[in-house]
């Protein structure tokens, strides 16, 4: 499974390369995300809604899941990837995020 950066994740979605899903809970996602990401539970996780024009690149709070996410749907032909060290490296890297609460933060 390929895998990129916080930082490659950021430019890929910013500039529509590719399309980012976070498949953590709601919770987590309202406590700190990117709004350029699209939230999409893996616990409600159906492969058949993904779009298939572009790459996807899957997040998660540390990359386990998001590599879950990436082996369920590699099979299908699909080009996806792994955000390594998922949200956390994100805001470690002092990324762009946001909250329900105004204050973003992962833990």
């Amino acid at each position: 499974m390929e895998t990129v950066t916080p930082q490659e994740a950021l430019e890929m979605v910013k500039t529509g390369v590719a399309y980012g899903i976070d498949v953590r809970e709601i919770d987590e996602w309202n406590s700190g995300h990117f709004e350029l990401f699209t939230l999409s539970p893996l616990s409600e996780f159906e492969s058949a809604s993904l779009p298939t024009d572009k790459p996807i690149i899957f997040i998660c709070r540390s990359g386990n899941r998001s590599g879950k996410a990436c082996n369920a749907v590699e099979p299908t032909g699909l080009k996806v990837m792994n955000m390594s060290g998922g949200m956390l490296a994100w805001q470690e890297a002092g990324l762009p995020m946001s909250a329900v609460n105004g204050t973003p933060l992962i833990s």
